[in-house]
């Protein structure tokens, strides 16, 4: 057999991810905060784009297009301006990129693999709106930071403890407590780690637990409710016998609790208040993390006529420009091919970003407006009216691809007059019914199930069985093991345990009075 040489002429079809179409494709998929942190650090890298600050800045966005009703269609906030004729004057590979379609994305492909160069860090900048630009300060950086437990255990460690020794051993120690106010670590690891008898680590522990928040450095929960009863000068034998078949009183029964401490039920329930009472996670009144409120980026609201308006939030949308003077002016002054490349790149980033960020905003409203349309009636009436939705139908309904609904509900929310919600809130299986009627939202069965739990009594709790019949008479075909894992994923204890705390609950109550 011989080997030889032979040209052959092929043709195939393949789908080729430029850089720019990835970063059409990041961005839709970034919430508000992410994607004001990266718009922020395109910003500081591209002298070609421009930060829209307000009414006195030289480049405005266009006006807004007048609110329509969804049953029609929405409008979309003029916060992004559109790039058209901006793109037209850019390179020819921006001109023929900027109509990609979302469509075409392989709804397989991982964001890691598509991530274009330079995209997968979003650096540190602030928000759009937040930073300090010139001579804008931003007030929220010099809002005082929130005292820490551990903060609070050192200044009284430095007023209690004068021996170098001690105060060495109380830091490491209050170093090793976490955010709830435990003790993470054995007292032998320390004092092999620090070269102290191990006596001396206890007593310096026993001082620290003597610090506020009581119960503070405990290295269990049965030691932190001992710390706080001994300081209310409230632990005895009957209340350190219940401590110790704490296990009995976290499972609620109350009955085997009774005889391992020999107690009777007023006597039980005396001290069940009592323990009540008592804080098991001490170190939580202090602050830790700070909590970022959720911002809506979609906002709905009721018009007079019954139907929604639907429109983004322009707080949330950055607001940038091509600042075309600039790039005018600097190109004159272009001596080599090198600084050519670089101004001709940076005028393509910054059309293609203003472009996506176009794109992004009214592809997320689109979508949005279909999920009122779908969800109408859980606006309307609440969530028992909560239909079932997948993304084809979403996808299907608008003609994009089931991909891009996908990326476009991630950690993105919704203002409803009935709260704020992210947009895979309204993505529920179906559940069906009972008799011909229409497939139930499977949220809309949780919260009918939570219903029936919540008007209970202690003579009359549900056992799963009665809820699966309860259920069916009201139109809804369920089993009882789904019921069942509904409510365990709402933390819902089982009938025993729920007929337990009823009845523990009714007589502290009448005791109390």
């Amino acid at each position: 057999m011989s080997l030889s040489a032979k040209l052959e002429l092929r043709q195939s079809q393949t789908l080729v991810m430029t850089p720019q179409l990835q970063q059409a494709i990041k961005l839709l998929q970034l919430s508000n905060l992410e994607l004001a942190a990266f718009v922020e650090a395109e910003l500081e890298r591209n002298p070609i784009l421009e930060r829209v600050e307000g009414d006195g800045d030289r480049f405005e966005a266009p006006a807004a297009e007048p609110a329509r009703e969804v049953e029609s269609a929405t409008s979309l906030p003029g916060e992004v301006a559109s790039t058209d004729e901006w793109a037209s004057n850019a390179p020819g590979e921006a001109v023929q990129a900027l109509d990609a379609d979302y469509a075409s994305i392989d709804p397989e492909a991982s964001f890691a693999e598509l991530a274009a160069p330079g995209l997968s860090s979003w650096g540190t900048g602030k928000s759009g709106s937040g930073g300090m630009v010139g001579d804008d300060y931003d007030l929220e950086g010099f809002v005082s930071e929130a005292r820490t437990l551990a903060d609070h255990l050192h200044d009284q460690l430095a007023a209690t403890i004068r021996d170098p020794i001690d105060r060495l051993i109380g830091e490491h120690l209050i170093d090793m407590v976490d955010e709830a106010g435990y003790l993470r670590g054995g007292l032998s690891e320390v004092a092999d780690q620090l070269g102290v008898p191990l006596a001396r680590i206890e007593r310096v522990l026993a001082m620290i637990q003597r610090f506020d928040p009581a119960g503070v450095a405990a290295r269990s929960v049965v030691e932190c409710l001992t710390i706080q009863l001994r300081e209310r000068n409230r632990y005895d034998p009957l209340i350190a016998s219940v401590l110790d078949n704490l296990h009995l009183l976290a499972s609620h029964d109350f009955a085997s609790l009774r005889r391992a401490c020999r107690l009777n039920q007023e006597d039980l329930a005396d001290i069940i208040q009592e323990i009540r009472g008592l804080d098991a996670k001490p170190g939580l009144r202090f602050g830790s993390v700070s909590v970022q409120p959720v911002v809506p980026d979609v906002l709905v609201r009721a018009r007079q006529d019954g139907s929604w308006l639907v429109e983004l939030n322009g707080e949330t949308l950055p607001k940038v420009l091509v600042n075309q003077s600039y790039f005018a002016s600097v190109s004159r002054g272009v001596r080599n091919e090198d600084d050519r490349s670089y101004l001709t790149g940076c005028l393509q980033t910054a059309s293609w970003l203003v472009k996506s960020l176009d794109q992004r905003a009214r592809t997320i409203l689109k979508v949005s407006e279909e999920i009122v349309r779908q969800q109408d009636a859980f606006l309307t009436y609440g969530v028992e009216h909560l239909r079932p939705l997948n993304l084809r139908t979403i996808a299907d309904a608008i003609q994009m691809h089931e991909s891009t609904v996908s990326r476009v509900t991630s950690n993105k929310y919704m203002a409803t007059p009935r709260g704020i919600f992210e947009l895979k809130y309204f993505f529920t299986s179906a559940i069906s019914s009972a008799g011909d009627g229409e497939a139930l939202s499977s949220e809309s069965v949780r919260h009918r199930i939570r219903q029936l739990i919540d008007a209970e009594t202690a003579e009359n709790v549900l056992s799963d069985d009665k809820i699966v019949e309860l259920l069916r008479d009201g139109g809804i075909d369920i089993a009882r093991r789904t019921v069942a894992k509904y409510r365990e994923g709402m933390s819902i204890p089982s009938s025993v345990q729920r007929r337990r705390m009823k009845r523990i609950t009714e007589r502290t109550t009448r005791l109390a009075s």
